[in-house]
């Protein structure tokens, strides 16, 4: 989504300018043109050289710089960008955007650009709450302007508050988003369901498994950014929310049921990545259970059959992690299911599965058509099941 994109980063004066260089960082890593534009103000708290060195080409500071690539940059950079990013912006910004003061490089780029326009906030509290700055901010959003955070956090008078630049990661998510509103998925509205389980046995134990719920959250920031709506209902993880998606917290295999059929009827798209505990303690122990010299003997029943119970006109993706007979045991879950698509990975194969950064799968459709995939990074995996997804979705009609 990213890759020969042209992002234009704007970097204001405010001590989280620091932070842009990370920004720079992870867009020229996922082989985005980044063109960055400093602000006089910026140059007090970074200097161009980090720029330049992380994204290999020049740094704006100027209207007319004579030694840049752009003859006249506010109109060159609007005219390429595919999104203009300023982060952080300052409050000093927002008010010359929100009144149309065009009196430096980066305003000038901006009133310039037919491209979106994303800003990520950062100032103290006070400045952030005025009602000067809130009734700018209701301005630029009135006039289509995306505006991410600002999040709460130690600000720079080592006071606690709202006002902290957003975490990179958000911003990143969200340029992503913005930049897949015309995607393949676009229109669509896709569930995921991730992570593993948690059934308790007493306040303070429960069953669960290994799943770290990367799959289902590299599915769910994929089909972000390919256009899609997405829900992610996600069992307990250490993995942050993706930016631009709705999530749904559960905890129990119970929980999850209900979440996804509360929301799965009215969607296009089912896909079940999560790793539902099969089995719970019939009793959950209301006070903890004491070690004693005997052993402990816990009473089990099945939890829900979430993939085999939901019931809609969606398509319907489901995961199989096995240990042995690979494609066997997958098309017997297919059919039990009523699945449009299994994944099915050996988690026994190195590198593949639980907890890991990559996955090996096998993917098999309804007609038995089977396609095995090498070891990728999740992500990748992720964009090969949603191709799958695609074919299998309605073709919108001709006019």
């Amino acid at each position: 989504m990213l890759r020969d994109k042209t992002i234009v980063l704007g970097v204001t004066g405010s001590i989280a300018a620091y932070k842009a260089a990370e920004i720079a960082s992870q867009l020229t890593q996922a082989e985005a043109k980044v063109n960055v534009i400093m602000t006089k103000e910026a140059l007090q708290f970074i200097s161009p050289v980090t720029f330049r060195a992380i994204t290999g080409r020049p740094v704006v500071t100027e209207m007319f710089d004579l030694a840049s690539e752009f003859s006249i940059e506010h109109v060159s950079l609007a005219q390429a960008a595919d999104i203009v990013v300023i982060a952080p912006t300052t409050a000093n910004i927002i008010a010359k955007l929100a009144t149309g003061i065009a009196d430096d490089i980066l305003c000038c780029t901006v009133l310039a650009t037919r491209a979106p326009v994303l800003l990520a906030p950062a100032m103290e509290t006070n400045m952030y709450t005025n009602l000067v700055t809130q009734d700018n901010l209701s301005k630029l959003k009135a006039r289509g302007f995306v505006i991410i955070g600002p999040a709460t956090g130690w600000l720079a008078s080592g006071k606690e508050g709202l006002g902290r630049l957003a975490d990179v990661n958000v911003i990143i998510g969200s340029i992503r988003q913005i930049l897949g509103r015309g995607g393949d998925l676009a229109g669509k509205h896709i569930v995921v369901t991730a992570g593993g389980t948690q059934e308790p046995i007493d306040p303070v134990r429960y069953i669960s498994n290994r799943s770290s719920g990367k799959m289902g959250y590299a599915l769910a920031e994929v089909a972000r950014d390919r256009g899609a709506k997405v829900t992610l209902i996600t069992a307990p993880t250490s993995l942050a929310e993706p930016a631009g998606v709705d999530v749904i917290k559960v905890n129990t295999a119970q929980e999850m049921y209900q979440a996804v059929e509360n929301v799965a009827p009215k969607a296009d798209v089912l896909i079940m990545a999560a790793a539902v505990a099969d089995y719970r303690p019939i009793k959950a122990a209301e006070d903890k259970i004491k070690k004693g010299k005997a052993g402990l003997i816990l009473e089990l029943e099945c939890t829900p059959d979430i993939l085999g119970t939901v019931k809609g006109k969606f398509i319907k993706v489901g995961f199989a992690a096995e240990s042995s007979n690979l494609v066997e045991n997958a098309r017997e879950k297919l059919k039990q299911k009523g699945l449009d698509l299994i994944v099915a990975n050996d988690i026994t194969a190195t590198d593949s599965g639980f907890g890991t950064d990559t996955n090996q799968v096998t993917i098999i459709d309804q007609k038995g058509k089977i396609e095995s995939l090498p070891l990728l990074p999740k992500r990748d995996v992720a964009d090969r099941v949603l191709d799958k997804v695609a074919e299998l979705l309605p073709k919108p009609k001709s006019r």
